[in-house]
Parts: C-alpha cells; sequence; structure tokens
C-alpha cells in the first residue's frame, strides 16, 4: 500500500488508522497493532514536526507484507534533514526543545519494532523504516 498526505498534525491520526486497516488482513494481535500504530505514529509526528518545521509539505507512507508475517513500513517527507543521525536517535536529544518534546520519538519506535532504519540528507529530507515480524496466529479448530 502507499499513500500520501499532507503534513498537518491531524493526519498522524489518518496514518495509524492506514496502517491499522492495512494489517487486519494478517490478523495480528492487538498488542502487535499498538506496538506498530505507535511507532508510525512517531515515525509520521517527527515527519511533520522536525521534517516540515512550521511549513507544510507532503509525507509519503508504503505498507509491505512479506512472506513469514514480516510488515515492513516506510515513512518518508522532503523536509528539511537530519543533520546528524546517529545524534538524533540518542535518547532525550530534540531539535525542538522549546516546544518541550521529549526527545523520545526514535527509542520510542525502537523499542516497539524489531528493526528501524534512518536515512536523511539535510535540505532533502529523511527516510524511515520500520520492520518487525509478527506472531504466528494459532489455528482455531
Amino acid at each position: 500500500m502507499k499513500v500520501s498526505f499532507p503534513s498537518y498534525s491531524e493526519n498522524e491520526r489518518f496514518a495509524r488508522i492506514a496502517v491499522s486497516g492495512f494489517l487486519t488482513q494478517l490478523d495480528p494481535q492487538i498488542d502487535e497493532l499498538a506496538d506498530i500504530k505507535t511507532a508510525v505514529s512517531e515515525g509520521v509526528t517527527n515527519a511533520i514536526v522536525h521534517g516540515y518545521r512550521d511549513t507544510v509539505g507532503e509525507i509519503f507512507m508504503q505498507i509491505r507484507i512479506f512472506d513469514g508475517r514480516k510488515v515492513y513500513i516506510k515513512i518518508r517527507d522532503k523536509g528539511c534533514g537530519i543533520k546528524d543521525v546517529e545524534q538524533a536517535m540518542q535518547p532525550l536529544f530534540t531539535t525542538a526543545p522549546e516546544e518541550e518534546r521529549a526527545g523520545l520519538g526514535f527509542a520510542v519506535m525502537e523499542s516497539f519494532m524489531d528493526k528501524i532504519k534512518v536515512r536523511s540528507r539535510v535540505g532533502e529530507g529523511t527516510t524511515l523504516v520500520l520492520e518487525r515480524t509478527l506472531k504466528p496466529r494459532k489455528q482455531s479448530i
């Protein structure tokens, strides 16, 4: 599934619903779905708050399902980019302390997903990839 939407804060909710709706075909456990929705929420919020700052841009989201119940989610923006990705991924680091941001977005994503990858170029934007393999569902008798 591919979808794009403007970087308005209310579209963070749309992103969560889109991911949730698409993943229902896998019949995920409720806690797994909640974890993924939270990670997507953090990723989209980062694009809105930090990527586009006080401007409006487009956020692109792609969700793929692979064999073995592996979920792949890519969130991309064409915003300002991240100068130092390694530093940005450190817990409590924020580029917007005046907005009382906790600086825990990447830490939250890492705690809920099996793997996250971040690629960014200043002035060109950021791409975030989230991966998680869902637990097998038990067959009902």
